[in-house]
């Protein structure tokens, strides 16, 4: 009998890979043959994992399912199913419009998928997944939903409440991964912080870091999506203390201004921000921060936006990024407040936030000209080595190029490289010893 084919494609964040990641181990142990992502997927079955964030992912959603409604419709393509965020919050409506699709499964139930196929979820692969990274890192997701009800995301909407994972099964998939390869670990949730609570009742993530970093053949651990307020301090000796946690932070801001900040629901001033900041800094000497802002969120005046602009010039982050506000439906602000700001204000805010950015980022990066680094190689690409430092998460921050020439390195592996040379994002060096 001939073996199925099943392509996976994964829309959104990292969270929505790590789902990914773990029906494909499960359809795989069930006979079938996954591909993800692939340039021409031509299986029999394809399961669409969807974004719902903001309008421009939920478009793109929604057209990758209609291309593969329309494969269906002329006979390339025996069954489509549809999982992800875009499908816990619209199963109903998406149903109705795309009925090619043979069945929805909204974020959390795409177990069901199996047994619609004929299999059993099986629960001694629980802690196991297909990579779809390179194998010598992995995201490590400790808990789904969010309890933060900011007032312009639909995230909780779609994800529900926080729900942390138990520390011992955390742990027990580091193992796992640690056997198949994986040295480095990015850990994500919606809402890092907040780990721990409902279960523990109390904040934990110190407690998780110190036990994950404690795994032998865990190289580095990187941490993902913080929420400034009430943060757990004891993060900050973590950090200092454990070699193998990386002194990096990515901790969305979103604005500066007090009246936007109170509007936007975040429960946290200017001046506790600025003072958090200057803590990540004097706790943990050479942190680099990872923040995102928004731009144009109902109400931002002109003096708004230039304390923004201010507070980037200030904060001098390692890594930024920013965004234009879009109007989510069933957000407290989509029901209470007028989208008042124009898209074309929006754009050019945006433009002028990130080029003060640039050029932040150009002055770091020529900083660490003469630096040697400890550096990861992640693949190879033209007539360079291509890889990061700890301070670099993979897909969005800013890469290390080593010339190949009478250089050989092995993916995956760690090299001392002097930084030789920059430009606004990247960084150029040689291998100083091997």
């Amino acid at each position: 009998m001939r073996q199925k084919t099943i392509d996976i494609v994964t829309l959104g964040c990292s969270k929505n890979l790590v789902d990914s990641e773990r029906l494909m181990r499960q359809l795989e142990a069930a006979g079938y043959r996954v591909t993800h992502d692939a340039e021409h997927p031509c299986g029999d079955i394809a399961v669409i994992n969807t974004c719902g964030f903001i309008g421009d992912a939920k478009e793109e959603s929604i057209q990758m399912i209609l291309e593969f409604a329309a494969a269906k419709e002329k006979g390339r393509l025996e069954k489509l199913y549809v999982m992800g965020c875009l499908s816990e919050r619209y199963l109903q409506e998406l149903a109705v419009e795309i009925p090619q699709v043979d069945k929805f499964y909204g974020k959390f139930k795409w177990q069901e998928l199996l047994t619609d196929l004929g299999h059993a979820y099986q629960g001694k692969l629980s802690q196991e997944r297909k990579l779809t990274t390179p194998s010598h890192y992995a995201y490590l997701k400790i808990s789904e939903g969010c309890d933060r009800h900011c007032a312009y995301c639909a995230i909780p909407i779609m994800t529900g409440h926080h729900v942390s994972r138990p520390m011992e099964e955390i742990v027990a998939e580091v193992r796992y991964l640690v056997s198949q390869g994986v040295k480095e670990f990015q850990v994500i949730a919606q809402e890092l912080t907040y780990y721990g609570v409902d279960l523990y009742h109390e904040q934990r993530l110190p407690e998780l870091v110190e036990k994950i970093a404690d795994v032998p053949g865990v190289e580095w651990i990187r941490l993902h999506y913080a929420y400034p307020v009430h943060f757990p301090t004891d993060l900050f000796r973590v950090m200092r203390e454990r070699k193998n946690v990386c002194k990096y932070m990515d901790i969305a801001l979103q604005h500066i201004s007090d009246a936007v900040l109170s509007r936007m629901q975040r429960h946290v001033t200017q001046e506790e921000t600025y003072a958090l900041i200057e803590q990540f800094r004097r706790e943990v000497p050479g942190i680099h921060l990872r923040t995102t802002l928004m731009v144009g969120f109902p109400g931002e005046t002109e003096a708004d936006f230039e304390e923004l602009k201010t507070f980037v010039r200030r904060a001098r982050f390692e890594r930024m990024g920013a965004f234009a506000y879009s109007e989510e439906e069933g957000t407290y602000a989509a029901a209470h407040y007028t989208d008042d700001v124009p898209e074309e204000l929006k754009q050019a805010r945006l433009d002028e936030l990130m080029e003060i950015q640039q050029a932040i980022s150009a002055e770091l990066s020529d900083a660490k000209i003469g630096e040697t680094l400890q550096v990861i190689i992640d693949r190879e690409e033209g007539d360079y080595y291509v890889g990061r430092t700890e301070y670099d998460s993979p897909e969005v921050d800013p890469e290390v190029l080593i010339e190949k020439s009478g250089t050989s390195l092995q993916t995956g592996h760690f090299y001392p490289v002097l930084i030789t040379g920059a430009d606004d994002y990247d960084l150029y060096g040689q291998v100083e010893t091997l």
